[in-house]
């Protein structure tokens, strides 16, 4: 048990816990969903001997707090307290995760159990937020963000993203947007108390989803607005973030993107400094052909969030138009073999044109606003290839950077991806010469 978690025991009495199953324990990704499903159900019965059911109280102190918030937040309150009552601890068989609330005696139990791997503390992960947020209008070119990628080139060739699913946990998606017009596969939102709403349609609790997702695939209107890097892709978004109980919504988001047959995750959220706490999770991921890109965080250098921080992510700072490093950016130096700088490349993350809620548009910066253009970029790849597996279009991104003499090695890593280029390494073709 980490000192964490026994001092928080120590303090409050309880504590709510991330627990990592054996793989024994569940039926694996490869399961029927009806298997998976009942194999969790028979995992959840008997593991409730274990763990605190939530009360009343704590469903109605989310209600309250949530009484004065956006319109979304508001309706994720009253689906909470609409919801049947939580079980005491969820199973999430894809994912090989359990989450539940704890006593010390229980979880020293919890932890002698032969199907437990390890127990964590839950870590309550926030929202990346952008760094400034600017009204703007939309322009006839394409984003600087684009063309420093040199995605137009890949779009002359007819690579637009065509056929491609990508995953997307954040506020959610203002589906009504003009530029999301059909651009939205399959859209799921989880309550306060992480529990999925039946039929829920595409919206924001903020405007932070609707941003990344349009810097993803948004569409052109009346040709203006080219911000979108693959214009042609389907989104499969959750709302995950921000209040309530963050991590079983995330948790609940992550379980539900591995049964969207998606290969790209965009993730602009997370914890600040490190926790393993995520790395189950991510492996479970990656076990499902899934590629985590992930914001690396906007606190500066020498500091960066998880799973963000993860070697086994495609984490992803921001860098401006001038092609020096954005000086809120994170970076950091960790003590291991295998891909110890982070971030492992940076992308356009400073005056990002994309779409908001209300039709509107606004330019941000941030982590959060370079991460959509790599998984946009990853999807253009994967339309190009649909046989290319989760780590063959990171490699191939990962081997078409450069890193001009403006961004330190220690800021940057790898520098700058090519779409180009990276088209070309993933097909075996010769990079078209560009101007």
């Amino acid at each position: 048990m980490t000192d964490q978690l026994q001092d928080t025991l120590a303090a409050a009495g309880q504590a709510k816990v991330l627990v990592v199953l054996e793989p024994a324990a569940t039926p694996g990704p490869t399961a029927a969903a009806t298997a998976t499903i009942a194999s969790a159900a028979v995992l959840e019965s008997s593991l409730a001997q274990y763990f605190i059911p939530p009360g009343e109280q704590q469903i109605a102190s989310l209600a309250a707090a949530a009484a004065s918030s956006a319109p979304a937040t508001r309706r994720a309150a009253r689906a909470a307290r609409a919801a049947p009552p939580a079980p005491p601890v969820r199973v999430y068989p894809r994912l090989g995760l359990a989450l539940g609330i704890v006593s010390p005696s229980s979880a020293s139990a919890l932890e002698a159990d032969p199907r437990v791997r390890e127990v964590h503390l839950a870590p309550q992960p926030s929202l990346i937020r952008p760094i400034e947020v600017r009204a703007a209008k939309p322009k006839v070119q394409p984003t600087w963000g684009i063309k420093r990628l040199k995605v137009p080139q890949l779009w002359a060739q007819g690579v637009t993203g065509k056929g491609v699913r990508v995953a997307h946990l954040d506020t959610g998606v203002d589906g009504s947007h003009p530029a999301l017009k059909n651009a939205i596969a399959a859209f799921a939102e989880f309550d306060l108390l992480g529990n999925q709403i039946p039929n829920a349609k595409p919206t924001d609790s903020g405007e932070h989803g609707t941003h990344t997702a349009g810097t993803i695939l948004g569409r052109a209107i009346a040709k203006k607005n080219a911000f979108g890097v693959a214009p042609e892709a389907k989104l499969v978004s959750a709302m995950v973030i921000e209040g309530g109980q963050v991590i079983d919504r995330i948790i609940g988001g992550l379980e539900w993107i591995v049964g969207q047959d998606v290969r790209i995750l965009s993730l602009s959220l997370g914890l600040r400094g490190f926790t393993t706490a995520f790395q189950a999770a991510i492996d479970a991921l990656r076990r499902n052909n899934i590629l985590p890109v992930c914001a690396v965080g906007n606190e500066f250098a020498l500091t960066s969030r998880s799973p963000g921080n993860y070697d086994n992510v495609l984490s992803v700072g921001a860098i401006d138009r001038n092609d020096l490093v954005a000086n809120f950016s994170s970076s950091q130096t960790f003590d291991r073999p295998t891909d110890p700088l982070v971030p492992d490349i940076v992308a356009p993350g400073v005056g990002v044109l994309s779409c908001v809620p209300g039709k509107r548009f606004a330019e941000m910066d941030g982590t959060s606003m370079a991460t959509p253009h790599v998984a946009g970029l990853a999807a253009l790849l994967q339309s190009a290839r649909p046989d290319a597996s989760a780590s063959d279009l990171e490699a191939a991104i990962l081997a078409s950077c450069t890193r001009p003499n403006t961004m330190p090695q220690g800021r940057a890593n790898r520098g700058v991806p090519d779409a180009v280029v990276a088209l070309a390494q993933l097909t075996g073709a010769e990079a078209a010469l560009v101007a």
